[in-house]
C-alpha cells in the first residue's frame, strides 16, 4: 500500500483542515488583552467567539449544497480567500463593533472548511486509504488544536491585534488549491429535487441516523464536561494555574493525535463497529474518573482516556460517513453532520449548567457517561461492523 502520507493532496487537506481550526484557537489566549485593548467588558468577550461560530450553523446546509452542485473547488477556494482577508482586517480595527462584524464575516469564510475537508478526503482516497487519510488528518486537527493557541500567545506578546495576522495564511494555501491541487468534483447531473431526494433516501438509514447521533452525543460530551466545565472542576477543587489547566487540555489532543494516526490500522485488525464501541466505554470510564480525581494530576488519566477515544470516535464517524455517501450527495452528508456538530455546541454548554445548577459538579460529568452510553448502544445497535 502507498504512504499516502506522502501524498500532496493530502497536504493541501492538512492545509485546510488547519486553517478550519485556526479561526478560533489562535485568538483564546490574546482574549484578554483583545478585551483590555478594545475597552469592552468581560460580558462581550463571548461575542468575540460565537458571531465567528454563527455562520456555520447558518449555512452548514447550503455549502454541501453547493460543494455538490457546483463543484468543491469553486466552494473551497473563494471560502479561503474570505477568512484570510476579513480575519486579517480585524488587525486593524479600533472598536468591538467593527470587530464583531470582521468576525462574523470571517466566520462566512470559515464556514465551509470544517464541511470541506472531510468531503476531500472521501473524494480522494477508497478503501482502506480513507480510512488512513481520515485518522492523519484527525491528527494534524489534534495537533493544530493544541499548538494554535501557544503560537497565538505568542503572537499576543507583541500587541493583543498580531494573532490576526495567522488568518493570511489562508490566502496562499487558496493559491497553491488552485494551481497544485486535483481532486476529482462530482458531476451536479440531475434536477435539484432528484438531488435532495436521493440525499434524503440516503441520510434516513439505521446507519446514517446512528452516525448523525453519535456526533451529537459526541460534541455534547466535548462542549459540556470537556470544555465548559473541566477547567472550573480544575480550578475550584484544586485550585489549578493556567499553564497547569492548559497542559491537561494538551495532553487530550496529544493522544487523540496518537490514537487519530493509528486508526487506519485500527480500523483494519478490528472495524470500525469495535473502534465506535471502545471510544464510547474510553469516554465513560473519563466522566466516571474525573469527579472522584484526589487532585490534578490525578486528572491526568482520565483526560488520556478522553483523548483516545476521540482520536478513535470522530474520524471512524468521518470515514464511514463519506463511505456511505455517493460523490454526488456527499456535501450534504458532511453539512448535515456538521449541523450536528455545531448544534451540540451551542446546546451542550446549557445542558450541562442546568446538571450543574440542580445537582452540582458532578451531575455534569454523570451527564457525559450517560452520553458515552447512549454511544454505546448505538454502536451496536446501528452500526454495521466493517473494516476500513
Amino acid at each position: 500500500m502507498r504512504k499516502i502520507y506522502l501524498d500532496k493532496d493530502l497536504h493541501l487537506v492538512f492545509g485546510v483542515t488547519l486553517i478550519a481550526v485556526l479561526g478560533v484557537s489562535s485568538i483564546i489566549p490574546a482574549l484578554p488583552d483583545i478585551m483590555t485593548g478594545l475597552h469592552f467588558t468581560p460580558a462581550k468577550i463571548g461575542l468575540v467567539i460565537s458571531v465567528f461560530t454563527l455562520p456555520g450553523v447558518l449555512f452548514a446546509p447550503l455549502v454541501g449544497i453547493l460543494a455538490d452542485r457546483v463543484g468543491r473547488k469553486v466552494v473551497l477556494v473563494p471560502s479561503l480567500f474570505i477568512f484570510g482577508g476579513f480575519g486579517c482586517a480585524c488587525f486593524f480595527v479600533q472598536t468591538i463593533e467593527q470587530l464583531l462584524i470582521l468576525r462574523f464575516f470571517q466566520g462566512v469564510g470559515a464556514a465551509p472548511l470544517g464541511v470541506l475537508y472531510g468531503i476531500l478526503i472521501g473524494d480522494l482516497y477508497q478503501g482502506r486509504e480513507r480510512g488512513r487519510a481520515m485518522g492523519y488528518n484527525a491528527s494534524m486537527l489534534a495537533m493544530g488544536t493544541a499548538g494554535f493557541p501557544a503560537l497565538g500567545g505568542v503572537l499576543a506578546l507583541l500587541g493583543w491585534n498580531y494573532p490576526f495576522l495567522l488568518p493570511l495564511l489562508a490566502i496562499p494555501l487558496g493559491v497553491v488549491i488552485v494551481l497544485h491541487m486535483k481532486t476529482p468534483e462530482p458531476s451536479g447531473g440531475g434536477s435539484f429535487k432528484e438531488y435532495m431526494v436521493g440525499a434524503y433516501r440516503q441520510m434516513k438509514t439505521r446507519q446514517v441516523l446512528s452516525l448523525f447521533a453519535t456526533t451529537l452525543l459526541t460534541f455534547t460530551i466535548l462542549y459540556g464536561p470537556i470544555v465548559t466545565y473541566m477547567a472550573l472542576l480544575l480550578d475550584s477543587r484544586f485550585g489549578a494555574s493556567p499553564a497547569s489547566i492548559g497542559m491537561v487540555f494538551l495532553l487530550s489532543s496529544g493522544f487523540s493525535g496518537l490514537a487519530s494516526f493509528q486508526l487506519g490500522r485500527l480500523a483494519e485488525r478490528f472495524g470500525q463497529r469495535k473502534l465506535l464501541c471502545a471510544a464510547a466505554f474510553l469516554y465513560g470510564l473519563s466522566m466516571v474518573l474525573v469527579p472522584v480525581s484526589a487532585g490534578i494530576w490525578y486528572v491526568v488519566i482520565p483526560v488520556i482516556l478522553f483523548g483516545l477515544a476521540q482520536g478513535l470516535n470522530i474520524p471512524t464517524i468521518m470515514t464511514m460517513l463519506t463511505t456511505i455517501a455517493p460523490m454526488e450527495q456527499r456535501g450534504a452528508f458532511m453539512a448535515a453532520n456538521g449541523l450536528l456538530l455545531r448544534l451540540a455546541q451551542t446546546i451542550a454548554p446549557l445542558l450541562m449548567g442546568i446538571l450543574y445548577s440542580l445537582f452540582g459538579m458532578d451531575a455534569v460529568f454523570y451527564g457525559g457517561l450517560a452520553c458515552s452510553v447512549s454511544i454505546f448502544v448505538l454502536a451496536i445497535w446501528g452500526i454495521e461492523n466493517h473494516t476500513a
